[in-house]
C-alpha cells in the first residue's frame, strides 16, 4: 500500500499544526516550570526545577525529530513508536493494537477492527484520552509523560531522586519520582536520553501497569510506518467531507 500524497487541508479538516500542537502541548509547560516551592528530600528546590526543565526539555526536542523507537515491554513484547515530519504523524504499535495520528485522521485498531475519527482537536481532552487509552497495551506516549513530569514539578510534597544510565547505547539522566498528587501516575521512574527519547518507564498510568524499555531506534521511519493494518474492517466515523482525505486499503469498509 502506497503512502497517500499531501495535499492542502479540506475545509473542515484539522490543518496538521493542531496535530503538532496536540502531540507538543504538554512538552512546552513543562519546559516553563520554576519558582515551586521548597519540597521534602533532594535534590532542593531550584535543583530540582533545573532537572526536570533539562529532562523536558529534551523530551520536547523528540516532538520535531524523525524517528523509529523500538521499546521493549514485559514478558518479551515489543511496542513501536514511529514519528515523521512535514506534517507531523505518529504511529504507536503495541501488543494487540495500534494508535496511529495524521493530520487527516485519528486510528485506533484493536481486534481486527480500525475504527477512524477526526483528529481531536487542540486544547481538548480528547488527545490526552488517547494517550493515555495507551496504557491498555503496556504502552507510554512521550507527551504524557512531560504531563507526569509537570505534575512532578508542581507538586510541593513530591520527593525525586536522580541517577544516570546507558539505554540503547546512549547516556541517559533518570529521575524516580514518588507522592505526585492528581496526575495519571502518583509514582514512576523515568529516564531520558541525550538525544531526548523516552529511554524507560515504569510506573501505573491510570492504574494501569507500564514497564517499557528502548532497545533500539533510528532516525528514519518506514514507508509504510502510517498505513492503516491490512486484513482488517474499517468503521469510518469521521464526517462524510472528510472521508476521502485518506484512502483507506482493506477487503471490508463500514461506515459508523
Amino acid at each position: 500500500m502506497r503512502p497517500a500524497p499531501h495535499s492542502a487541508p479540506r475545509e473542515g479538516t484539522p490543518r496538521p499544526g493542531s496535530i503538532t500542537r496536540l502531540l507538543v502541548a504538554t512538552l512546552l509547560l513543562v519546559v516553563g516550570v520554576s519558582g515551586c516551592a521548597a519540597v521534602g528530600g533532594t535534590p532542593g528546590t531550584s535543583d530540582r526545577n533545573r532537572l526536570v526543565g533539562d529532562l523536558a526539555g529534551r523530551l520536547s526536542r523528540s516532538g520535531a525529530m524523525t524517528y523509529t523507537a523500538v521499546y521493549t515491554l514485559p514478558q518479551g513484547d515489543q511496542a513501536t513508536i514511529a514519528q515523521a515530519q512535514a506534517p507531523l504523524r505518529v504511529a504507536y504499535t503495541y501488543p494487540g493494537g495500534t494508535l496511529i495520528l495524521t493530520p487527516e485522521q485519528t486510528a485506533q485498531c484493536h481486534a481486527g477492527t480500525c475504527t477512524l475519527t477526526p483528529p481531536p482537536s487542540a486544547g481538548t481532552d480528547a488527545g490526552a484520552g488517547l494517550l493515555t487509552a495507551l496504557g491498555s497495551g503496556g504502552l507510554v506516549s512521550p507527551a504524557l509523560v512531560a504531563s507526569l513530569l509537570t505534575a512532578a514539578a508542581l507538586d510541593t510534597n513530591v520527593v525525586i531522586s536522580q541517577h544516570d544510565t546507558t539505554i540503547a547505547g546512549e547516556n541517559a539522566s533518570c529521575v524516580d519520582v514518588r507522592g505526585v498528587n492528581n496526575a495519571a501516575a502518583s509514582r514512576f521512574s523515568v529516564c531520558i536520553t541525550t538525544s531526548g527519547l523516552l529511554g524507560t518507564f515504569t510506573g501505573e498510568v491510570s492504574g494501569r501497569p507500564v514497564d517499557i524499555s528502548l532497545d533500539r531506534y533510528s532516525q528514519a521511519v518506514a514507508p509504510d510506518a502510517f498505513d492503516l493494518p491490512t486484513h482488517v474492517r474499517i468503521v469510518d466515523r469521521r464526517p462524510p467531507g472528510q472521508r476521502s482525505a485518506a484512502p483507506v486499503a482493506a477487503p471490508s469498509h463500514s461506515p459508523g
